[in-house]
């Protein structure tokens, strides 16, 4: 999953940043309207958690512009004004959840995996392929039937991957949606992500590597 958080506040920003991505959850930050409106523009974002009142174009415009959008990414609206009549508007503005401030992180992650687990496009809540069931929620992977104990980075690479469908996933595409805007484009992070998460899951091998193209799960055969 991959988040974009549009708050003006940048240590609230940041460390909301930082504690999304100890649950593995990518995640950038925008310090207000117009630079939310430009990465959105060119980054693919699952969910958008959205301060009201931010510079530039508010929060509410920001939820009406995506409310237009095909494919658009889920809003959570994260601020601090609580009142019903408050809520009611951010709802009609486009928001999808509504959290008001103070909040406790964890409520804010099982939110957001919440909205990731249905997206507009109709992914399914569990993802299930050639013996793997993962389960974006509950963060739990089997193999089947066996559990299987992975790290929050080897976790996120295999729901791109599963999410895919057995298509190839380029390792930029991986970059992109399992690191976040930070990542190096010449890291080697992807390669040994990919190693060490095949060991996990064990033999025979599920994810192939596709010269010159990528990653896909599947048998070897496929």
């Amino acid at each position: 999953m991959r988040v974009l958080i549009v708050e003006d506040e940048p240590y609230l920003a940041e460390a909301i940043r930082d504690g999304l991505r100890l649950e593995a959850i990518a995640a950038d930050i925008a310090a207000d309207g117009d630079a939310a409106l430009e990465q959105l523009s060119y980054t693919v974002y699952d969910v958008v958690v959205l301060d009201r009142d931010i510079p530039g174009p508010n929060g509410d415009e920001i939820a009406r512009h995506l409310a237009g959008q095909p494919a658009a990414p889920r809003v959570l609206m994260l601020t601090a004004a609580d009142r019903l009549d408050d809520k009611a508007s951010g709802f009609e503005s486009g928001a999808d959840d509504y959290l008001t401030k103070p909040f406790v992180l964890k409520e804010l992650v099982l939110r957001l995996r919440a909205l990731a687990r249905r997206p507009s496009t109709g992914t399914p809540p569990i993802l299930e392929r050639d013996g793997i069931r993962l389960d974006p929620f509950r963060r739990e992977v089997y193999r089947d039937g066996r559990y299987v104990s992975l790290t929050r980075k080897q976790f996120a690479v295999l729901e791109v991957l599963m999410t895919a469908g057995g298509g190839v996933v380029s390792a930029e595409v991986l970059l992109e949606r399992a690191w976040d805007e930070n990542a190096d484009p010449f890291t080697n992070a992807v390669r040994i992500t990919i190693s060490t998460l095949r060991k996990r899951l064990g033999e025979p091998w599920l994810i192939q590597t596709v010269a010159g193209v990528g990653y896909r799960i599947g048998p070897a055969d496929a």
